[in-house]
C-alpha cells in the first residue's frame, strides 16, 4: 500500500513538474470597450533555438502538422467579446481555438477553428472558421517564452506571436 502511495505521489509531482514548464497565459487587450483575449501554454526553447521550426524540429513531430496548436498544452483560445476582422476575416464575437499553418515557412497562416475546448492534439479543417495570412519577421533576439501580444488603439490593434527567431503577426480590428 504504501509502495502505491508513494508511486502515485511521484506521478503526481512529476505530471505537475511537466505541467509548469510550459506555464498558462492569458493576453486581454479591450479594442473600442471590448475585451478580446488568448489563453494559451508556453512552451520554452530550452536549448533547442534553430529546433523548433524547422524541417525536422519539434513542431514537425506534432501529429497535426503542418497545423500547429500554437502553444503547448490545450488547444489555444481566442474569446472576443465583439465581432472582429481579423487579417481580413470576419471573426463573430464567441469563443475560438488558434491554430497556425506553417507548411511555408515565410508565409505562415493563422487558423481559427469553430471548434472548442479539445487539447490541441487533433486538429479537422472541416471547424474552420477561417484562415489568414500572417505577416512574418524575425525578432532582434531570440525569444525563449512562447507569447502573444494583443497591441493597438481604439478599435483597430495588432495580434502578434513570438517564439524561437519568428515573429507573426495579423491585423485586428473590432467591428
Amino acid at each position: 500500500m504504501t509502495k502505491s502511495i508513494r508511486l502515485w505521489a511521484g506521478f503526481a509531482l512529476a505530471t505537475v513538474a511537466a505541467f509548469s514548464q510550459s506555464p498558462s497565459v492569458t493576453e486581454t487587450k479591450s479594442y473600442g470597450g471590448a475585451a478580446v483575449s488568448i489563453k494559451y501554454a508556453s512552451p520554452r526553447v530550452n536549448g533547442r533555438a534553430g529546433k523548433i521550426f524547422s524541417a525536422d524540429g519539434l513542431i514537425s513531430h506534432d501529429r497535426t502538422y503542418p497545423v500547429w496548436r500554437a502553444g503547448a498544452n490545450s488547444a489555444t483560445a481566442l474569446h472576443t467579446e465583439a465581432d472582429l476582422n481579423l487579417g481580413g476575416l470576419v471573426v463573430p464575437k464567441g469563443d475560438y481555438t488558434l491554430f497556425v499553418e506553417l507548411s511555408n515557412p515565410g508565409q505562415w497562416q493563422l487558423v481559427v477553428s469553430k471548434q472548442t475546448g479539445q487539447w490541441g492534439l487533433s486538429y479537422s479543417a472541416a471547424n474552420d472558421l477561417g484562415r489568414v495570412k500572417m505577416t512574418m519577421a524575425k525578432p532582434a533576439e531570440l525569444v525563449e517564452n512562447l507569447k502573444y501580444t494583443l497591441t493597438g488603439e481604439g478599435k483597430k490593434g495588432t495580434l502578434q506571436l513570438e517564439w524561437e527567431n519568428v515573429k507573426a503577426s495579423v491585423p485586428v480590428e473590432v467591428k
